[in-house]
């Protein structure tokens, strides 16, 4: 098995990485179908139409996750990577304004999202809960093309072959520790001498070729710059909520605080939340992210490499390398045997799988051996299973970025639990993981990403 970390650390736009990104992919892909030579059906005539249904989780919170934004843009021919947010809402006015839509490569298509963009709140689809069906027709409205897609999590997308075929997935010839479960990772470990981080660097080497430092360094300027960017925004949220942004203001009091020696001890707890909300609210405004694994979970990670940026001890480039690589293979095995989608397991997967992500990558930089590595993500992985998904209106604010910034907290004391052990205890990742993947399968389908549950449907009466 073998994820690269660019596949679970991607470069796109909020506010939700299956709900916004994910779609976008999909339509880019069918797209590129219509151009590419996808056989048309027999019978149709010249393209002029194309349509869209959302099913599932797409439908019921995709209004809140800017779904509809997501596949109007999609089919413009723009990609999560390297839209301009700034941009987006007059692009997606224009297409709502005229009813036409010009992909390049292609004609000038009918596409009036009143019409041809369908939010199907019946059963979802039975692939995966966040389903869509993107229809082409000729100008008599006959079919032309209809491809079904899954948005499965952190911008990963799948046809119902390609997830057919994701359980018997093999590794690249080419590398060197093809673990697919924490215990073959800790197996490699023994029976090479390797760290985790030097196994994972091997890997992507072996498949992506030179130049990986700069395109981690790339990652970390992106996450970085996202936490900058939140921490100098002020003003309220879109979606209705009326929620206020906060990272700016409370980073305003640390700041203030920290020459006079007024601090309490568990201060460090509140730069870390402060790090985490300033992505989350970026992200729920639709600005640049990167996922870690998935949009809504964006915050944990980046706060966790800032807090070891610039509070800990001996950090350096090096170990914040080791950090990325070492989250990488965590999130990796997490995808590969249960899920990083919050419509499929809840937030247990989202918030829960950065966490462990983000304690394994600080244990790692810190020093931790593999076996204290493993530990310290099961220890953040553990004391996350159950929890929901379930958005407040659908948007990703209530409870989203106080999540991050709890989920940041809980990675740095477990990492630190598990450094002050030897790694030796009692359920082991592959275990949790599992665990989680049982949880999210039980959980009621409205507890996951739906909004019809939980939070959701237990607001302030105003």
């Amino acid at each position: 098995m073998f994820l690269s970390a660019f596949d679970i650390f991607k470069i796109g736009i909020g506010p939700s990485s299956s709900h916004t990104m994910g779609p976008m992919v999909a339509a880019g892909r069918f797209l590129a179908g219509l151009r590419g030579g996808a056989e048309r059906i027999p019978g149709a005539g010249e393209l002029a139409r194309l349509a869209c249904h959302l099913h599932g989780s797409l439908a019921f919170t995709g209004k809140g996750h800017a779904t509809d934004r997501a596949v109007i843009l999609g089919l413009m021919g723009f990609l999560p990577a390297t839209l301009d947010p700034d941009r987006a809402e007059a692009m997606e006015a224009e297409v709502r304004r005229t009813g036409r839509i010009t992909p390049p490569g292609l004609p000038e298509l009918a596409f009036d999202p009143a019409r041809d963009l369908v939010f199907d709140y019946g059963p979802p689809l039975p692939g995966h809960a966040n389903g869509l069906v993107l229809r082409a027709f000729d100008a008599a409205g006959n079919p032309y093309l209809t491809q079904t897609y899954y948005s499965i999590g952190g911008g990963f997308v799948a046809t119902p072959e390609e997830l057919a075929a994701a359980g018997g997935d093999a590794p690249p010839a080419a590398c060197p520790h093809p673990f697919r479960t924490a215990a073959e990772m800790l197996a490699m470990g023994r029976a090479s001498g390797q760290s985790i981080a030097a196994m994972k660097r091997a890997n992507e080497t072996a498949v992506g070729g030179p130049g990986l430092d700069a395109r981690l360094d790339a990652l970390w300027q992106a996450m970085d710059a996202c936490v900058d960017r939140g921490l100098r925004q002020d003003g309220i949220l879109p979606g209705g909520l009326n929620v206020r942004r906060r990272a700016r203001a409370i980073h305003a009091q640390l700041l203030a605080e920290a020459g006079r020696n007024l601090a309490q001890p568990h201060v460090v707890n509140d730069w870390l939340s402060v790090y985490a909300m300033a992505v989350n609210e970026e992200n729920a405004a639709g600005g640049r992210v990167v996922t870690a694994p998935t949009n809504g979970a964006a915050g944990v990670v980046p706060a966790v490499l800032r807090y070891y940026r610039d509070h800990c001890v001996g950090a350096n480039d090096a170990g914040r390398r080791d950090f990325l690589l070492v989250a990488a293979a965590i999130g990796g095995i997490i995808k590969h045997n249960a899920s990083i989608s919050g419509a499929e397991v809840g937030c247990q997967g989202e918030v829960g799988s950065a966490a462990a992500m983000a304690a394994a990558g600080l244990c790692a930089a810190l020093g931790g051996t593999n076996e204290q590595v493993e530990n310290a993500a099961e220890i953040a992985l553990e004391h996350h299973l159950g929890m929901t998904c379930d958005p407040a209106a659908g948007l990703v604010q209530v409870p989203c970025i106080e999540r991050n910034g709890l989920g940041a907290v809980k990675a740095v004391s477990a990492a630190s639990l598990a450094l002050r052990g030897d790694g030796r205890h009692f359920l082991p990742l592959d275990n949790c993981i599992e665990v989680m993947r049982q949880t999210g399968r039980d959980m009621g389908v409205k507890y996951k990403e739906t909004s019809t549950g939980g939070i959701a449907v237990n607001l302030p009466e105003c």
